[in-house]
């Protein structure tokens, strides 16, 4: 918000609105945000701590501001990488051509886990693979940017992006009508439109789309039947669907009706257990037979994961130069793979200075930030990386940007990142806002919410 003493001028009304703000007031209308998350039920779950697993997720009523300028710039960045990832599967899973250039070794890829065997050959709809790409986005200075990681396969939290937004506009239409703020309740229709936009060519007529979601159980729920709700389409789980030849089908009370797209919120484990998990209760058997015949799309496409996995994100600005001949919009942090030897000895050197991450881990768990911890969880986490250091990377420690943020002794500066969604169909299409996540304690750098992080609303300033 401030440029030393200097406040920036996207924020010059709230800042006149905070202050004007009486403290009884602000007390008012936070609590009035969290009676309405707890009334429509914004929940997100957590389990394995005990307790109920439904957690209400924190907000913040202090918005996140960019200008047009700075999101024209991160738009460009985001659309970039989301084209270079897609031709990166596309690539890999027919002839590898960037494998056999030599930018990407091919064990990176090949022995992942997240690679796909039972997809090799098979072209997905207008070649696309990943259809939402949620990229995470920090800032360390006025015009520093720097990409901490891509999600391709279903990066969740949009739910959140437009639910911040309604409740804000509910409490605060001044805020509104004093400034140009791009709208982001568009999202669910533009990802109807992208997903409609990849139905296979066998379709005839208007495609029928269906949310795939795991159940009631799965953390993100809420959001699955939240955008199914959005968007106008079925949530359906496994055993509302089956395979009947070439085609995949929906048990509806009129009778049987043929899918064409399914927008799937389950791991590629659980898609089909006559192609992945046996034991998988949650999929469709046949399906990824449908799936080669070209009578179904899958968004995102099983396999997508192996182009957001951390080991093969270090190579993304070569993917960029590789597949769109252009130079990075967007940095990538630093980067050590502890596969390699020399990065190992580095990282093993300099624990207590860095961030360590697991290779497939999400949701802020199994981190290690070096200056939070202390000298024994340092040396166990070492243990763990000269067991196995092929499932380790590192990144130094960045000094991330702060936002104003209401804790409970006031107003006080708190990190954040961002994640916009890009869709990516028929065209690509970047919401103008996205999930601001901030770390709620003091000086922590996890924003997840499953490690205590809150929400906020983003603000792109219209020009």
């Amino acid at each position: 918000m401030y440029d030393g003493e200097t406040v920036r001028a996207p924020y010059l009304d709230l800042s006149g609105w905070v202050s004007d703000m009486p403290p009884e007031l602000l007390d008012l209308k936070r609590a009035e945000a969290d009676a309405l998350f707890r009334r429509i039920g914004i929940t997100f779950a957590v389990y394995g701590e005990g307790g109920d697993p439904e957690r209400l997720i924190p907000f913040d009523i202090f918005p996140r501001v960019f200008t047009a300028h700075e999101w024209r710039r991160l738009e460009r960045g985001v659309k970039q990488r989301a084209q270079a990832l897609n031709a990166f599967l596309r690539d890999v899973y027919d002839r590898a051509e960037i494998v056999r250039a030599g930018r990407i070794p091919a064990e990176r890829i090949f022995q992942n886990a997240a690679y796909e065997p039972a997809v090799v050959g098979i072209q997905p709809p207008r070649g696309i693979y990943s259809h939402i790409v949620g990229v995470d986005i920090v800032r360390t200075g006025p015009t520093d940017f720097f990409v901490l990681e891509d999600n391709c396969r279903t990066p969740s939290g949009v739910s959140y992006m437009l639910e911040n937004r309604e409740i804000m506009m509910r409490m605060f239409p001044d805020l509104f009508q004093r400034n140009r703020v791009e709208p982001v309740d568009d999202y669910p229709n533009q990802l109807r439109r992208t997903l409609m936009s990849v139905a296979p060519g066998s379709c005839k007529g208007e495609p029928t789309v269906v949310l795939l979601t795991p159940g009631s159980l799965n953390s993100a729920y809420y959001e699955h039947s939240f955008l199914a709700d959005q968007m106008g389409v079925e949530l359906v789980e496994g055993q509302d669907l089956f395979v009947d030849g070439d085609h995949v089908y929906m048990r509806t009370t009129m009778g049987p009706k043929r899918v064409d797209v399914i927008y799937r919120r389950i791991d590629d484990d659980f898609l089909d257990p006559l192609c992945f998990r046996p034991d998988s209760m949650l999929g469709v058997p046949g399906l990824m037979n449908v799936y080669r015949s070209g009578n179904v799309a899958i968004a995102s496409a099983p396999g997508a994961g192996v182009a957001d996995d951390k080991a093969i994100y270090t190579y993304v600005p070569e993917m960029i130069r590789f597949y769109l001949g252009e130079e990075p919009v967007l940095a990538n942090v630093p980067t050590w793979q502890c596969g390699n030897p020399d990065d190992l000895a580095y990282v093993l050197g300099n624990l207590s200075d860095l961030v360590v991450k697991e290779v497939h881990g999400s949701g802020g768990y199994g981190m290690l930030v070096g200056p939070a911890a202390t000298r024994a969880e340092v040396e166990a986490y070492a243990r763990r990386i000269k067991a196995n250091p092929s499932e380790f990377i590192a990144q130094p420690t960045l000094s991330l940007s702060t936002t104003p943020t209401y804790v409970e002794s006031g107003l006080a500066p708190r990190h954040v990142d961002l994640r916009p969604y890009c869709l990516v169909g028929e065209r690509i299409h970047l919401c103008a806002g996205g999930l601001t996540r901030v770390a709620l304690r003091e000086g922590s750098l996890v924003v997840n919410s499953s490690q205590g992080g809150g929400v906020k609303d983003t603000w792109v300033l219209a020009d």
